[in-house]
C-alpha cells in the first residue's frame, strides 16, 4: 500500500520553506535585502500578489506565448526554432566555460552492498574544492549499460550533496535516514534504479556536500539575526553544527546569487556547467551506452533537470520531479518558496519556465507533480504541463512527453519513483 503523507501544518511549512533554506522565523527587511513572507501580504483585496499592486504590471510584461516559444505562430520549422532558442538560451544562462578541462576521475574506494558494486569518486574542477560522487551498478554487470545521472535535492540541508539519494552502508547518517523518510519514503532512489540496471552518477551540485562554502573561508560580514555561534568546519558530521551551517547556508544564498551575477554568469550556469562536466565522466565510462542517459531529480534537483535536459541532448530521457510550474507563478506567488539558483535574468522575455526543458523536443521528457506542493500553487503547475504538450504536440511528438500529477505535498515517494523507473526503461532499454 502507497505510504500516505499527511504532514502537520507546521512540519509542511517546515518542509516548504526548507527547500529554498528560508527561515520559519519572521524576518523584516534588512541590509541584505531579505524579507518577512508575512509582511509581506498586499494591502487590499485587488493586489493579491507577493509584489502587492505591482503584480499586474510586473505579469504584464511577460508575453503569452514569448519570443522564441515553439508555441509562437511563427515557428514551423522545429530545427530552426531549436537552433534560436538554444542560442539564446546558452547566451542568458552564461554557463563558466570548463567544458575543456577534462578533469582526472580519483577512484578514492571500490565495494559492494545492497546488491551494488559501488565506486567513491572525486574530481577536480578549476574553482572549489574536489566534486565528490557516488558511482553504483547492479553487483557483477557486464558490458555497457545503460545511465542515469541523479541529481540531488536542495532540501534547505546544503551540508548534505549526494548521501540524499545514496545509501553506501548500514551506518547511515540519521539526517539522511529522515531525509529519505521524509522525502523518498525511506528510499534512496538511486540504489534502486541502478539495481533495476543502470549505471548511476551522484554527484555533488555546486555550495553542496564536498562542493559547500566553508565558514572559515568567509570574509567578515555582519551576518544580523543568523546564528553562526558555535559553527564549526571542523566538526563536519555533528548534528547540532550541520543544523547550524544548513541555516547558515540559507542566509547565504542571496549574497552568492548576487556575486555571480557580477561574475557575469548565474546560478543555473554554473549547476549546468558542473552536472556537463558530471555528464562527460559518465559519458565516457567502458561501462556506460553514452547513447542511452538520463538524468532525473526531485526539487532542486528537477531544477537541475530542467536546465540540463533542456540544454544538453546527451540527456536522451528526463525526469523532472517537483519542479515544474511557469515564470508568472514565481513573480506573483511563489519566488520567496524558492531558493535564487531559479532564476536566469532576462530568460523569461524567450522561453516561459517550462519551455526550458522543452528545448529538448522531441526527446522523451516526463514531469511528475505534486498537487498539493506548497511550492507552486496548482493552476500554473496545470499550466506548464500544458505549455509542454502544446510543444511536444507542435514537433508531432505527444507520445514522449508526460506530466503525471499525485495527491500529496512536495516529494518522490515510491510510487512516482515506479513511474519515473519505468518512463526509463521505456526509452533507454
Amino acid at each position: 500500500m502507497e505510504k500516505q503523507h499527511k504532514p502537520s501544518r507546521r512540519k509542511f511549512l517546515k518542509m516548504t520553506t526548507a527547500i529554498s533554506g528560508l527561515s520559519l522565523m519572521p524576518f523584516s527587511i534588512d541590509a541584505f535585502g531579505g524579507f518577512n513572507p508575512e509582511g509581506m501580504m498586499p494591502e487590499t483585496e485587488s493586489a493579491k500578489s507577493i509584489i502587492g499592486v505591482y503584480g499586474p504590471w510586473a505579469n504584464g510584461l511577460l508575453k503569452d506565448p514569448p519570443k522564441l516559444s515553439l508555441r509562437n505562430d511563427k515557428w514551423n520549422d522545429v530545427e530552426k526554432w531549436r537552433v534560436k532558442a538554444m542560442e539564446k538560451a546558452e547566451e542568458l544562462v552564461m554557463q563558466p566555460d570548463i567544458r575543456e578541462v577534462n578533469p582526472k576521475v580519483t577512484v578514492h574506494k571500490k565495494y559492494e552492498y545492497d546488491g551494488l558494486d559501488i565506486e567513491e569518486l572525486s574530481w577536480q574542477l578549476p574553482y572549489g574544492a574536489p566534486t565528490r560522487a557516488i558511482l553504483l551498478k547492479p553487483k557483477g554487470a557486464k558490458g555497457r549499460l545503460p545511465a542515469v545521472l541523479g541529481l540531488h535535492d536542495h532540501g534547505g540541508k546544503k551540508y548534505f550533496g549526494r548521501r540524499k539519494i545514496t545509501k553506501t552502508s548500514d551506518d547511515q547518517h540519521p539526517m539522511m535516514k529522515e531525509h529519505q523518510e521524509y522525502y523518498y519514503e525511506g528510499r534512496a532512489w538511486a540504489n534502486e534504479i541502478a539495481r533495476r540496471g543502470y549505471v548511476v552518477l551522484v554527484n555533488d551540485a555546486f555550495t553542496f556536500g564536498s562542493r559547500r562554502v566553508l565558514f572559515k573561508n568567509m570574509s567578515d560580514i555582519p551576518w544580523g539575526d543568523c546564528a553562526t555561534k558555535g559553527l564549526s568546519d571542523d566538526d563536519p558530521e555533528n548534528a547540532k553544527n550541520i543544523d547550524i551551517y544548513n541555516k547558515w547556508a540559507g542566509t547565504h544564498e542571496h549574497i552568492m546569487a548576487k556575486s555571480l551575477f557580477c561574475a557575469g554568469t548565474t546560478w543555473p550556469g554554473v549547476f549546468l556547467a558542473e552536472d556537463r562536466v558530471a555528464l562527460d565522466i559518465l559519458s565516457a565510462r567502458d561501462d556506460v551506452d553514452k547513447g542511452r542517459i538520463g538524468c532525473a531529480g526531485l526539487s532542486g534537483g528537477g531544477l537541475r533537470t530542467v536546465y540540463l535536459g533542456g540544454l544538453d541532448h546527451r540527456i536522451k530521457c528526463a525526469a523532472a520531479v517537483g519542479f515544474m510550474s511557469t515564470w508568472t507563478d514565481f513573480l506573483l506567488n511563489k519566488s520567496y518558496t524558492h531558493t535564487w539558483m531559479t532564476y536566469t535574468p532576462v530568460l523569461p522575455n524567450f522561453l516561459d519556465f517550462p519551455e526550458i526543458l522543452g528545448l529538448r523536443v522531441p526527446l522523451p521528457t516526463m514531469t511528475l507533480n505534486n498537487r498539493e506542493d506548497g511550492l507552486f500553487t496548482l493552476p500554473e503547475m496545470q499550466r506548464a504541463d500544458k505549455i509542454l504538450q502544446d510543444v511536444f504536440a507542435k514537433a508531432k511528438a505527444s507520445d514522449h512527453y508526460k506530466g503525471n500529477f499525485y495527491d500529496g505535498p512536495h516529494k518522490f515517494d515510491v510510487k512516482m519513483q515506479e513511474d519515473a523507473f519505468q518512463w526509463f526503461d521505456q526509452w533507454l532499454k
